[in-house]
């Protein structure tokens, strides 16, 4: 069985608090791109569950991959046979799109169908909730306002339909550890659904990523994509989640010869739905 997991921008992060558990209190909108891996799941003839990995390199040992632990997990609960996953890598790691828990997810949704366990929808976003924090949002695929460590999440009527995203990925990895190690956690001014309830062209002053002020003095070359970014007209820019990804949002594509400022940087490019 093949299917195509697919990753996600962050609209506006606010970090409200750190938690007794060690976890941070947030708040987002997680809304879905048609940038995908491609994820292949077959039983195995040799009674041995191995992943292997092309495209893109994974960093870590294979035994680590969260569609491993996917599997562990249903594995222990019930008792399905061994696998073989084949994970073709086109989401860039270190990116903030969260390529590995959508990776994760669909390696529930596609053991769930293959061996007809009948995992009810709410079992499953548990089980994906104990993968990642974000885990479970890729077990759907429509816009969700987060909260909690982003696990909690309610449908939120958000349509960017006919616009048009430029995705930028510069080659910097960044760990969601280093990422939160310079966060100073305070409540927002305005509520994050107040202002995505704003027209679009407003997002720019008041939609923030808290992840954004720490990273860009860490990294000047991220801080700059979002600039030229807006200089190629983008209505809005963000870096999303925790980086290195940033992406633009604009009224019409980009001119080509503006994207060469990017140079070998990843580049992805979509009209939202």
């Amino acid at each position: 069985m093949i299917v195509y997991p697919h990753c996600k921008i962050n609209l506006g992060l606010q970090i409200l608090n750190k938690r007794e558990d060690g976890f941070h209190e947030l708040e987002t909108l997680f809304y879905p791109l048609s940038l995908c891996d491609a994820l292949e799941i077959i039983p195995a003839s040799d009674g041995k569950t191995e992943i292997y990995n092309s495209g893109e390199e994974i960093p870590g040992p294979a035994i680590d991959n969260l569609c491993i632990k996917a599997w562990q997990i249903l594995h222990k609960n019930h008792a399905i046979p061994p696998v073989k996953i084949h994970l073709h890598k086109v989401i860039p790691t270190g990116a903030g799109l969260g390529g590995g828990s959508s990776d994760a997810a669909f390696t529930l949704k596609t053991l769930n169908e293959l061996f007809d366990i009948k995992i009810s929808p709410v079992k499953l976003k548990q089980y994906a909730s104990e993968l990642g924090s974000d885990c479970s949002f890729f077990l759907e695929d429509s816009p969700a306002y987060a909260t909690g460590r982003g696990e909690i999440l309610s449908p939120y009527p958000l349509s960017l339909n006919r616009l048009y995203l430029l995705l930028v990925k510069p080659d910097i990895h960044i760990s969601t550890a280093e990422a939160y190690a310079g966060i100073s956690p305070a409540k927002p001014e305005i509520p994050l659904k107040e202002i995505l309830a704003y027209p679009i062209e407003k997002w720019s002053i008041n939609l923030k990523n808290d992840f954004e002020k720490n990273i860009f003095n860490k990294y000047p070359e991220i801080k700059k994509i979002k600039t030229e970014l807006y200089n190629m007209g983008a209505i809005y820019a963000s870096m999303s989640g925790s980086g290195a990804s940033v992406f633009g949002i604009f009224n019409q594509k980009p001119k080509d010869d503006d994207k060469n400022l990017f140079g070998n940087y990843f580049l992805w490019e979509e009209t939202l739905r």
